[in-house]
This record gives C-alpha cells, sequence and structure tokens, in this order.
C-alpha cells in the first residue's frame, strides 16, 4: 500500500472513531437516550483544548497521550473513575476513554 493511502486511511479511520463511531455507542448502550448520549460523547472531543497549549499544535512525529496535560496518565485514571458513577457522568468517562483510545491508536498502530 502507497504511503498517501496508509496516510488516507489512518485519517478516516481516526475521524471515523471520534465522530461516527460513538453513535453505535450510544445506540449499543443507550438505545433509549442515543441522541443526547451520542452528543455527550462528541461534546468530549473538546478534550482536546489542551492541544492549543502545546508548540506547535500538531506535531505528527508527537503522541497526544502522555504529552498534553488533558491526556496525562493521571487524566486517563480520572477518566476511569469516572465509569464507577451513574448517568452523564458516565457516559463522559466512557467517552474520555474512547477518545483516549482513538488518539493512541492513531499514533501507535500506524506508521509515521
Amino acid at each position: 500500500m502507497a504511503p498517501s493511502d496508509i496516510a488516507l486511511l489512518k485519517t478516516f479511520t481516526h475521524y471515523f472513531l471520534h465522530l461516527i463511531f460513538p453513535v453505535f455507542i450510544a445506540l449499543i448502550f443507550y438505545r433509549k437516550n442515543w441522541k443526547k448520549a451520542y452528543f455527550i460523547l462528541l461534546a468530549t472531543m473538546l478534550v482536546d483544548l489542551d492541544h492549543l497549549f502545546a508548540n506547535p499544535i500538531f506535531d505528527p512525529s508527537r503522541g497526544s497521550i502522555g504529552f498534553h496535560f488533558l491526556h496525562s496518565y493521571y487524566a486517563i485514571a480520572v477518566y476511569f473513575l469516572l465509569l464507577f458513577f451513574k448517568g452523564n457522568i458516565r457516559i463522559i468517562g466512557i467517552g474520555l476513554l474512547f477518545h483516549m483510545f482513538t488518539d493512541y491508536q492513531d499514533f501507535n498502530f500506524w506508521p509515521h
């Protein structure tokens, strides 16, 4: 596979996991209120605001996990603890952890 094809597949996978896959999470686990759950899952993408404090903001040779403060291992531990709450707090925890997984796979499972 050509490097440009891999880069395109990597980008597609990243944004699919951030924007589309949360619909399936919402439909499977929160069928009754799936729209609300989906929008909460999307709102957890605000965690990427910590990228604005980095210089440069985007560096393809740098992984987000462990670099940005809202992507730190301490923050991830807090996101995990959110799973033990009920309601919207749990949905936020799921969204944040899935976001961390998405960023992790984007850097560690693909060549760069």
